[in-house]
C-alpha cells in the first residue's frame, strides 16, 4: 500500500517558465539590487552572478567528492553581490531579493489542472504528502504558499537547503530519514526520467512518471522506468492509480 506521496514540484504540480538570460531580464534585475544600495550595470551583474555561482557550486563540490549532484543556496550569492557593493545584507533584504529576482525571471507560472483535486484526494484518503524538489527555498515556499499548495505538505526538502539535488541517492536518503518513511510504502511522482523516476529506483521507491511539456525528452515510453506512466500530462490520472493500490486483492 501506498502510504506517502512524494511529489517534485516543478513540471509535476506547477507549470513554470522562467528566463534568466535575457537582457531585459538583467536590467530589471539591476533594479532590484539598487533598490538595496547596491549599483550595477546590467553586463556587470550578470557576470558577477555567474561567477559566484560556479564558485559556490565549486566549493559544494569539494565538500562533496562522491556527489555528482550538488546545489547551492542563491541567497549566498545575493549577499556576496551586496558586499561587493558595500552593502551589509541582512536576511530581510536577501529574501526579498531573491523574491524581487525571481519574479522577474518567471514569464509564466500556475498549478496544473488539477492539482488541488489531486492534493484533497490524497488528504482525504489518508496519505502523507512530501516534496523533494530541485530548486531554491527562498523561491519555492513562497510560490507554493502564493499557490495555495504548502499546507498540504508533510514534509518538505528542497536541494538548496541540502546542498544535494536529484537523482542524488543521498537526496532521497535524506527525506526517507528526516521523515521516517519506508520507501516499500512510497510513491515518486514526478516528470522527469532520471531525476525523479531513476533517483527513487536507486533507493528502492516505485516511480509514476508524469510527462509534460517542459519534461525532458522522451522518444520511447521504453527510457522511463516506472511503476506508472501518464504520457499525455492529465495530472487527473494521477489518483486513480494511486488509489488503486488500496483496493483489496483477489
Amino acid at each position: 500500500m501506498v502510504r506517502n506521496v512524494i511529489f517534485d514540484l516543478y513540471g509535476t504540480l506547477i507549470d513554470i517558465r522562467t528566463d534568466e538570460f535575457s537582457l531585459d531580464f538583467w536590467r530589471k534585475a539591476v533594479q532590484v539590487f539598487a533598490m538595496g544600495g547596491a549599483s550595477f550595470s546590467p553586463g556587470e551583474l550578470r557576470t558577477s552572478y555567474a561567477k559566484y555561482v560556479k564558485r559556490a557550486l565549486r566549493r559544494e563540490r569539494l565538500k562533496h567528492p562522491t556527489y555528482k549532484h550538488v546545489d547551492i543556496d542563491l541567497l549566498q550569492v545575493f549577499r556576496r553581490l551586496y558586499s561587493d557593493k558595500g552593502v551589509n545584507a541582512d536576511m530581510t533584504l536577501l529574501r526579498d531579493t531573491a523574491r524581487r529576482f525571481r519574479q522577474d525571471s518567471t514569464t509564466f507560472i500556475r498549478l496544473y489542472d488539477g492539482v488541488i483535486e489531486l492534493l484533497d484526494g490524497l488528504k482525504s484518503a489518508d496519505k502523507k504528502i512530501y516534496l523533494l524538489s530541485n530548486a531554491q527555498e527562498s523561491f519555492t515556499i513562497p510560490e507554493m504558499d502564493d499557490l495555495g499548495i504548502l499546507p498540504y505538505f508533510d514534509g518538505i526538502m528542497i536541494s538548496s537547503e541540502e546542498r544535494v539535488s536529484k537523482p542524488q541517492r543521498q537526496f532521497f536518503e535524506k527525506l526517507l530519514d528526516r521523515y521516517s518513511l519506508d520507501p516499500k510504502e512510497c510513491i515518486m511522482v514526478g516528470n522527469d526520467k532520471n531525476s525523479d523516476m531513476l533517483g527513487a529506483k536507486s533507493v528502492g521507491i516505485d516511480g509514476l512518471y508524469i510527462h509534460q511539456e517542459i519534461s525532458p525528452e522522451v522518444k520511447d515510453q521504453s527510457e522511463v522506468t516506472a511503476k506508472w506512466k501518464i504520457m499525455d500530462g492529465d495530472v487527473r490520472k494521477i489518483l486513480p492509480l494511486i488509489l488503486s493500490e488500496d483496493e483489496p486483492r483477489e
